[in-house]
């Protein structure tokens, strides 16, 4: 390896952690391209990343799980190999925790590491007929409905038929990996990672059979926001936001584009899951 890039979570604890492995990554050759994370409600124009350069070997993200939804959207479709080392309180996210960041990195430097690719979903607006938006998200794309709102009509298809009009605060349309997420606050199931699913979860539904629905990941899901809707917002993985109005049509499907996430020997997806949700007297 010759080039790696580092995010790291806008923390003095994280800063300081950064600024020693930066040493230890140049003492062994290592060139580094390091990306300021910031919180989405701080970003500004002059703020945003520049983008990514296509030559990185792997990229090393300190801090919790809004720094690496940041960091995922700074390395965009490029299949980046791309480890989580946890700063925040709780997180799904990270691979690696603060202490053992060198002895993993070591692994990694000797290409000693596997990876398992994480689905994202791809998320497009159309309004009359022109596409406005579009993005890629790890974890859940939402829609939210302001504070003062009327409950929130969502006209829902999934591959062109009708589903049903969701009349609720929002919606969340999760991945497995944000099965953890907003998606799991809002009573919806958990997804094993692999399992090759997209969840639909609505959130304070008015009408309590709408339940959450879990679709093949090879499902084309067309929303489209009632009448006489406003101050509705969608937000992609609650790093950006696109304000919608009535007649909008939302269309979710599987990326092309799936997530590298580098894996650490030992680490096992149920013993995270047990122990960050509490289950059988775990710790967080």
């Amino acid at each position: 390896m010759e080039k790696v890039g580092l995010v790291v979570k806008n923390d003095r604890e994280a800063e300081q952690k950064a600024q020693a492995f930066e040493l230890w990554l140049r003492e062994r050759g290592i060139t580094i391209v390091r990306q300021q994370h910031q919180a989405p409600i701080t970003a500004s124009k002059e703020t945003h990343p520049l983008p990514m350069p296509t030559d990185l070997a792997c990229v090393f993200v300190l801090g919790g799980d809004g720094t690496f939804l940041g960091a995922i959207r700074w390395i965009g479709d490029q299949q980046v190999p791309v480890l989580g080392v946890k700063f925040g309180e709780v997180g799904f996210l990270a691979e690696a925790v603060e202490e053992d960041l060198f002895t993993v990195a070591q692994s990694i430097l000797d290409n000693d590491f596997g990876t398992s690719e994480r689905m994202r979903l791809q998320v497009r607006v159309f309004r009359g007929g022109r596409e406005i938006s579009r993005e890629t998200v790890l974890n859940d794309v939402v829609i939210n409905k302001g504070t003062l709102a009327r409950l929130a009509d969502i006209e829902t298809r999934i591959d062109g038929h009708y589903l049903t009009t969701y009349r609720a605060d929002g919606l969340i349309i999760a991945t497995p990996t944000g099965s953890t997420a907003y998606s799991l606050a809002a009573g919806g199931p958990v997804l094993q990672p692999a399992v090759p699913g997209i969840i639909m979860t609505p959130i304070c539904p008015f009408t309590l059979t709408n339940r959450p629905l879990i679709v093949p990941d090879t499902a084309v899901i067309s929303l489209r926001v009632a009448e006489k809707a406003s101050d509705l917002m969608l937000t992609f993985d609650g790093q950006a936001g696109q304000e919608l109005t009535d007649g909008d049509i939302i269309e979710v499907v599987k990326s092309d584009h799936p997530v590298q996430m580098i894996t650490v020997p030992g680490q096992n997806y149920y013993d995270v899951l047990k122990a960050k949700l509490r289950w059988s007297g775990g710790r967080v």
